[in-house]
């Protein structure tokens, strides 16, 4: 983790991305097991960074992620199933976010043709 050694000590305390935790150290914030963290990672629904011995590191928003697939487990729900939620989850977040811009921008990019153009003619004016 070179580049990341290099950054300031306090942007690093501020960054929800800088891999900080060690799995063991992961797990129990999450109240959960090192194989739990590796079936995550496993899933594809966290990728943890890996320090320059090999050793798996996360961050604090891959935590919160493997915590809310921690809830959903402990209600019964598989892994598998945990994971594909938590995606689709954070899918449909992010589509509402941009969606929320467009608005805030007049919806101008909503009526834009593929190359930047209105549909119709170019005497047409959009309402």
């Amino acid at each position: 983790m070179p580049a990341e050694s290099q950054q300031p000590a306090a942007d690093r305390l501020d960054d929800d991305d800088y891999p900080a935790y060690t799995m063991g150290r992961a797990a129990e914030l999450i109240a959960s097991t090192p194989g739990f963290l590796r079936s995550l990672g496993e899933a594809g629904l966290i990728n943890p960074k890996r320090s320059d011995g090999g050793h798996r590191r996360y961050s604090r928003r891959q935590l919160r992620t493997a915590s809310r697939a921690r809830e959903l487990v402990d209600q019964g729900t598989p892994i598998e199933a945990a994971c594909r939620i938590i995606s689709l989850e954070d899918r449909l977040e992010e589509a509402l976010r941009v969606n929320e811009e467009l608005r805030a921008h007049g919806g101008r990019l909503a009526h834009e043709g593929p190359h930047g153009s209105s549909h119709g003619s170019s005497n047409e004016q959009k309402i």
